[in-house]
């Protein structure tokens, strides 16, 4: 990287984005990573980066970012481990961390991911060491406790320590407790010197209490005496603590030991976790400032939608729009100071470097990037009183560097191209090295005052004009650009505003040639006709979106009348559903008194019994065709006859598909039908005629006692299995519940309905049947060898 390119990095301010990358870091190793990041100058690297920080910002937005708060720097202990130092407890706490956060970073890890991302071999890369961890953490409470849990032996020298200290604490106990030594003592206390417990004693009694003395007061009134009878349980004390303090050694020893063994993994999973912390923190900053993606480019094109400079306000900053290296390769921004071209300038040049740094950049979708080996700027004022330049000789420094480094791979930007000397001078210099620049292939862009060059990129090929747009009535800039308009100064229009007399303004319009002043008023003109067609738009846009809205709001209202006509159509089926139900469970009533009627058959007259129980079904049956006929009056018309209805036609009672036979017909019209063994009277505009059944050769009526016997016959032969696969929930359910009929008036005990698998809504229809059914004593899914959860056997009452 040269050094023109790293001091385009600092005056572009890239520094300052990725000090706001190290905040969202949280280990200290990522935080100066962060800070010392370059953009990227391959295309393939740039790619790479960029979908670390999609997948790092995808998992924050479904799960959250892992920890990374115990990742600290380990490679100094791990080389003093390996040439067999002993570490001490921070250090082996400091590695259990970066243990510790491996684990839980592979934890964080899905793996079962159906989509692969770019950072799934970091995250399985991790080694990890639970048994490690625990040991370091069983052995260590912190920094300045050993956990008697280390070692066995630990545990059993502190045990004794304790009793020995015990033993101390009892001896002096006493002694300062007791009566007689009240005079000897300075105070009722026991304390320590060295190590060793001691009581405090008067000067002037030292002979009084027999011991070692340890220390004197400053005053010298006090001597710390150790008694005599103290002096063995202290020296073992001593000993224990020199055990324990060579036990503790060992620990650390072993446990350092241990570490080295494994060193390997530590230090690759401690610098992983300084990688994911660092791309995870790029997709942290993405979700701060609302960033998003751009596409990738290799021809050297930007497109930028809607981009807002990083380090501006986001609630006050004007997005902007920019675009260079498809139809032209020149952008020559002009327009008032401090109307935002310097700003734009940076943007694109900042958004540039984001991107090849593998950063996501705040701009809408649609935005792309390509990747340069370089972007050059000279941008803001380059005046420097230590080496005598100029602020003119100081932009020609940079300039100079700029054009002995450009390339077609380069990215050019100029802030006031040619401002500080002569404005003709400076007009040409700018228009020469614009050439010069785009002679070796380089994209560019300038911002300047200088109407020269707005009148070259009018009339060059590859060059195009921008403007920052700027509200005269207000005298504000509104930091919009607009590509392919030439901006004006608008120096008489603000003078004016302001309070500048007029002749004084149209002596200076005097002072400029008549063909500055036609550009400018060219350039009015084209203002003022660009901000209508602009309102024109703005209009139109409102129109469009309130037809889009009235349309969207029609279509609505139309679902909304479908979904209420279904509505209504389902409550007349639900109630016609009711009706025939009402009908069925009578029905099942008159089944169970026929049944009933079969067991007594060998003490009572049969055949008046079928009459009384055929009066009962006709007169049950009869009803519920009175409900259905009240509520099916709305229904499709029945069709005429082709002919009058003669006795032995076949005629179809609407909604009872069982077809009835004509037995007689009245001289009113009325019509005797049998059905089985029913029998019924029906006017000749409530049935429909079957026509093909005309050639059918009647039958002999059957008796009643022969109706019933058949019926018993055919019921005595009712299937045991039902299949329903395939059919509709509303068409099983009759069929199911004929079925159950059939099931009991062939006495059987145990009925099987196969409705299989599938997603499930057929069985709960089935299971809601026979939770209905009266004739259902219970019901369970099959087992295995009999379909499983594909059938239910049913066992009846």
């Amino acid at each position: 990287m040269s050094e023109l390119f790293e001091k385009s990095i600092r005056t572009l301010e890239l520094p300052r984005v990725l000090a706001l990358l190290a905040e969202q870091a949280v280990s200290q190793e990522a935080k100066r990573r962060a800070l010392s990041i370059s953009p990227e100058t391959e295309t393939e690297e740039v790619l790479r980066l960029q979908d670390q920080t999609d997948a790092a910002r995808a998992m924050i937005g479904l799960r959250g970012s892992p920890s990374f708060s115990g990742v600290k720097p380990v490679a100094e202990a791990l080389d003093r481990a390996d040439r067999g130092g002993a570490l001490n407890t921070r250090e082996l706490l400091t590695i259990a961390g970066v243990l510790t956060a491996a684990r839980r970073t592979r934890e964080y890890f899905n793996d079962d991911a159906q989509e692969k991302t770019a950072i799934d071999h970091l995250f399985l890369s991790l080694h990890g060491n639970r048994f490690l961890e625990d040991k370091i953490k069983t052995a260590i409470v912190d920094e300045d406790t050993i956990s008697d849990n280390a070692s066995p032996e630990l545990a059993d020298i502190r045990r004794k320590m304790r009793a020995a200290q015990a033993k101390s604490r009892q001896i002096l106990q006493r002694i300062i407790s007791s009566p007689s030594y009240s005079k000897v003592l300075q105070e009722s206390i026991i304390t320590q010197r060295d190590g060793r417990f001691v009581v405090p004693v008067k000067a002037e009694h030292k002979g009084d209490l027999a011991g070692l003395v340890h220390d004197i007061s400053s005053s010298g009134a006090t001597l710390f005496v150790e008694p005599m009878g103290v002096v063995q349980a202290n020296n073992e004390l001593m000993e224990l603590g020199a055990k324990e303090k060579k036990e503790i050694d060992r620990i650390l020893a072993e446990l350092s030991a241990d570490t080295a063994n494994h060193r390997e993994d530590i230090r690759w999973d401690y610098d992983t976790l300084v990688h994911l912390d660092l791309i995870f923190a790029r997709g942290q900053l993405s979700y701060r400032m609302d960033a998003m993606r751009p596409e990738i480019r290799r021809d050297g094109g930007i497109v930028l939608r809607k981009a807002r400079h990083p380090l501006l306000n986001p609630k006050s900053a004007v997005p902007i729009d920019i675009q260079l290296g498809d139809t032209f390769d020149t952008l020559v921004i002009t327009g008032p100071n401090t109307g935002g071209k310097t700003v734009s300038l940076k943007t694109l040049g900042l958004l540039t470097l984001m991107t090849q740094c593998g950063l996501h950049i705040p701009a809408a979708s649609g935005s792309a990037v390509s990747v340069y080996r370089a972007v050059l700027a000279d941008v803001g004022d380059e005046q420097s009183i230590e080496q005598s330049l100029s602020t003119f000789s100081a932009h020609m420094v940079n300039i100079v560097g700029i054009l002995q480094e450009t390339d077609k791979k380069t990215l050019v930007l100029f802030d006031e191209l040619g401002a500080g000397t002569d404005p003709v001078e400076g007009a040409a210099l700018a228009v020469a090295i614009i050439g010069r620049v785009r002679r070796s292939g380089a994209r560019m862009a300038a911002t300047t005052h200088y109407a020269e060059l707005k009148t070259f990129a009018m009339t060059t090929a590859g060059v195009e004009n921008a403007s920052c747009e700027f509200d005269v009535e207000t005298l504000c800039p509104t930091y919009r650009l607009l590509i392919g308009i030439p901006g004006k100064s608008n120096a008489f229009a603000i003078s004016k505003r302001l309070g500048l007399p007029d002749d004084v303004i149209e002596d200076a319009k005097a002072q400029m040639s008549g063909e500055s002043v036609r550009f400018e008023d060219i350039l009015t003109e084209l203002e003022r006709k660009r901000q209508a067609l602009e309102k024109r738009q703005v209009e139109i846009d409102r129109l469009a979106q309130q037809r889009e809205e009235d349309a969207r709001k029609a279509k609505e209202f139309r679902q909304q009348m479908e979904r209420a006509k279904e509505n209504a159509r389902s409550r007349g089926e639900a109630e016609a559903r009711r009706v025939l139900q009402d009908a069925k469970e009578t029905a099942d009533q008159t089944f169970r008194e026929l049944a009933e009627l079969r067991r007594q058959q060998a003490r009572a007259d049969a055949a008046q019994n079928l009459n009384d129980a055929q009066t009962a079904i006709r007169a049950g049956l009869n009803q519920a065709q009175d409900r259905l006929r009240e509520r099916n009056q709305e229904s499709e018309p029945i069709p005429a006859p082709s002919r009058p209805i003669r006795e032995g036609d076949l005629v179809e009672i609407p909604g009872v598909q069982t077809p009835a036979q004509v037995v007689s017909v009245g001289k009113d019209g009325t019509l005797q039908l049998k059905a089985g063994v029913l029998k019924m009277k029906a006017k000749a505009g409530e049935v429909r005629l079957i026509e093909d059944g005309e050639n059918r050769k009647k039958k002999p009526a059957l008796t009643v006692r022969q109706s019933a016997a058949r019926q018993l016959r055919s019921l005595s032969a009712a299937a045991s299995e039902l299949d329903i696969r395939g059919m509709e929930t509303l068409e099983a359910e009759n069929v199911v519940e004929n079925f159950l009929s059939s099931a009991v008036m062939g006495r059987l005990e145990t009925v099987t309905i196969i409705h299989g698998k599938g997603t499930g809504a057929l069985r709960k229809a089935v299971h809601d049947i026979l939770r209905r059914s009266r004739v259902v004593k219970s019901f369970r899914l099959g087992v295995y060898g009999e379909g499983e959860a594909g059938v239910t056997v049913v066992t009846l009452k």
